[in-house]
């Protein structure tokens, strides 16, 4: 299978599952609004050295949000309810709370299982705080030398995230590859549901599970994908490959995830980009599989 001339390998990508939240973070500019989401899914890449992975999802019109004012949809995943609510508390507290003219909401409002971030949070009005009841959700108003911040009580839980979605651009040289990494990231930008957890959206150090050199690793250098290994390991690297991006994608369903990787694949296709592959673990890590061939439609 071939698109615009890229081999599309018959492999599947593996995810597993996830807990998840959405925060709508509004201000008086966007410039604000975008800054503190910026900072909230600063160093979120990964669970397994970040404790969480988020990022933006999308940014907002007034008209799109609860206050009326310009703001951004982040996406925040964790592997259990637990931990979700420990970096809601540190994240809204340390980049929202603290950023100028910035409100808090929940993205969503309609599910059942709740994390009480904000009545955690209130407390730093230290009992100067007050809180209102519209439409069914309690809202606090948190004094600050600017004013107010308002935030939403609790958050929404999703049960059912998935995160690990990927797919692999090999490519001639390191300029072929990261510019189809971008067209693959641009055609992603703006979905709902699914985030790109990495810096720009693209991964250039993809691992495996463990290490054959050193104890205790978690994660090691995926060496049958690194050009430069080619002497020295049992490479999976197709003849001309001399570099290797990744695109991992977490999403609030598995059909988010297959229309991200579907959309971005074949804007990542194109002269230079010998191969499109995927990571997996064999279906031992996760559930989720998207078979990277079944997403294009073998007549493509």
């Amino acid at each position: 299978m071939e698109i615009r001339g890229t081999f599309i390998e018959d492999t599947f990508a593996e995810a597993f599952g996830m807990r998840a939240a959405r925060v709508i973070i509004t201000a008086r500019t966007p410039r604000w609004a975008l800054e503190a989401a910026s900072r909230m899914t600063g160093f979120a890449t990964s669970v397994i050295g970040c404790k969480c992975e988020a990022a933006i999802e999308r940014e907002l019109a007034a008209d799109e949000t609860p206050d009326g004012r310009p703001g951004v949809s982040v996406l925040l995943f964790t592997m259990d309810a637990e931990s979700l609510g420990k970096r809601l508390i540190e994240r809204i507290g340390q980049t929202v709370l603290t950023c100028p003219t910035t409100s808090c909401f929940d993205g969503l409002p309609d599910a059942p299982d709740r994390l009480p971030a904000g009545r955690a949070l209130r407390v730093f009005g230290d009992r100067f705080q007050g809180s209102k009841v519209v439409g069914g959700q309690r809202y606090w108003r948190v004094s600050v030398m600017e004013g107010e911040f308002l935030l939403a009580e609790t958050f929404g839980m999703h049960r059912k995230g998935v995160a690990g979605g990927n797919f692999l651009i090999m490519a001639c040289d390191a300029d072929t590859a990261l510019a189809a990494a971008e067209a693959g990231v641009e055609a992603i930008r703006g979905r709902r549901d699914v985030i790109l957890p990495f810096p720009g959206g693209i991964v250039r150090s993809g691992s495996k599970v463990g290490a054959r050199g050193y104890k205790g690793m978690i994660a090691s250098t995926n060496d049958a994908y690194c050009p430069t290994l080619r002497p020295l390991t049992a490479s999976a690297l197709p003849d001309g490959v001399n570099a290797v991006l990744e695109i991992v994608l977490d999403g609030l369903s598995a059909d988010a995830i297959a229309g991200a990787m579907r959309v971005a694949i074949e804007a990542a296709c194109g002269e230079g980009v010998i191969a499109i592959g995927a990571g997996n673990y064999g279906g031992k890590l996760g559930p989720y599989h998207f078979h990277l061939r079944r997403l294009l439609g073998d007549a493509a």
